[in-house]
Formats: C-alpha cells, structure tokens, sequence
C-alpha cells in the first residue's frame, strides 16, 4: 500500500539550483571575494552534496594556498549566501516545478502523508514552501533536512530520518529525485524512486529508479518520458502512481537501470 510521498527539494520540487548559484555569488561581492561560479563551474560543484560542502570542497580545490583562512570565513560566507537566497526566491516568486502542486494536493486529498528529504539547510525549503503555498498552508508532514543528517546524499541518511517522522517502512512510500546522489540515497534507504530531469542534472544517469520523466507533467503540458514506467497521458497522478506502486517490489527486487536521457 502507498502511503507517503518523500520529495527531495533543489530539482525536484523546483528549480532552485541556479537560485543558489547566484546567491553565492551575491555572498561572494558582499564580502569582496573576486569568485563568480558561472553555470558550467556550479554544474561541476554540484557533484558534491550540500552548500557547506560545496564551498569546503571549492576553497580546497581552487584556493588551497588560502585555504586556513577562507575555511574561518566559510560560515559567513554561507551565511550570507543562505539569505541571499531567500531574498531572491522572494523576488523570483520560484514557481514549483509542472505536476508537483498537483499531485501533493492530489495526496493530500486521499490521506497520503508527505515529506521532504533534502542536502539544503531548513530556512533555505521554508523560503521556497513561503512562496508557493498559503501561510496557514502545511503541505509536508516532516521536513528532513541536510543540517539533520549525519551524513549528506548519496547515503540514506536523510531518507531515513523522513522515513522515522513518517512511522511508515520504505515499502509505503515513494521517493521522487533528480539527481544520481538523490537516486542512490533513497534507494540505500529502501525506497523505490521516481526521477525527473532538472536543469542541472540533465547527464546524470538515472539508475535505480523504475521510471524517469521530465517533470511530472501537467494535462495541458505533458511529460517527456525517458525510460522505464510510462505514464498515461504524459502525466503522474495519484491513481496511477499507487497502480505502479502495487506492482513493485521490496528492495532485494532488481529494478530497471536507466542511463542518460534520450
């Protein structure tokens, strides 16, 4: 039986990626740092999960002469960088991604518990969920967030803890991923995957999971499938995602690999 649905944030509910990448480089001129990360730089970063991690791994990689000292600015630095993506979510209006309003009402509306699972800080998903959903509006049951875990995707951890906020096991629910990290991490925690392609993840291979999209897809804008599952109409809903639900697997079921996007 499905029973939750577990996001993951930065691609997956919205397109947030190029957001972050910016609001570092906003942090970056406010403290006089000559670093600008263009987008082929950021799409190179993003191999490494987590903004704080992010920044560790530029500075000993790119600046390693410096390093002690830049490391002591780091939490500045991402500090700045953390409300300048706040600031600029709420210029932006970031809209979710095609689908993903739909069908969390669509849970919602059945009784299905929903969750996020995410490398992003706490206050970085409140800004985007401020944006895109009324103030009196809870729409995840449990948030998971990066600053919770011990470790960052691709191990379970996050996962895990949306899983132990939920009280459900893996086998009830769904967890829906962009990235390969994103993939390997919820299926470490024994869920099955559903991938959709984001901005920056468009090379990523997709294995592991049991059907890649676009997006989710909307009637009036459907989907491009990618492999495994498909959906009819070009749309995820609710009835056919608890249809494909029923007829996987537990863990030690093999599921159809999946490369790059066609």
């Amino acid at each position: 039986m499905l029973r939750a649905l577990i996001f993951d944030v930065d691609g997956t509910l919205a397109e947030t990626e190029d957001l972050h990448r910016q609001a570092f480089n906003r942090a970056f001129a406010e403290l006089g740092l000559p670093w600008r990360w263009d987008e082929a730089l950021y799409a190179d970063l993003l191999t490494v999960m987590g903004g704080k991690e992010r920044l560790a791994h530029y500075i000993d990689t790119r600046h390693a002469a410096e390093a002690e000292a830049l490391h002591a600015l780091a939490p500045e630095i991402h500090a700045r960088k953390t409300r300048a993506y706040g600031e600029l979510v709420a210029e932006s209006g970031l809209p979710l991604r095609p689908g993903i309003a739909r069908l969390i009402a669509e849970a919602r509306a059945a009784g299905l518990r929903l969750a996020v699972a995410t490398t992003t800080s706490r206050p970085n998903v409140d800004r985007l969920l401020a944006a895109n959903f009324p103030p009196d509006a809870a729409p995840f049951d449990v948030i998971a967030a990066g600053d919770e875990a011990n470790r960052k995707k691709p191990a379970p951890d996050v996962f895990l803890l949306a899983l132990a906020g939920l009280d459900i096991p893996a086998s009830e629910a769904v967890a829906v991923e962009d990235s390969a990290a994103g993939i390997s991490s919820a299926r470490a925690a024994g869920l099955p995957v559903l991938a959709t392609r984001s901005r920056y993840t468009e090379s990523h291979p997709l294995d592991g999971a049991f059907s890649a999209v676009s997006d989710l897809g909307e009637p009036e804008r459907p989907h491009r499938h990618i492999a495994g599952v498909e959906w009819p109409g070009g749309v995820v809903d609710l009835a056919n995602l608890i249809r494909v639900h029923a007829t996987l697997d537990d863990q030690s079921t093999p599921f159809q690999a999946m490369g790059t996007s066609r």
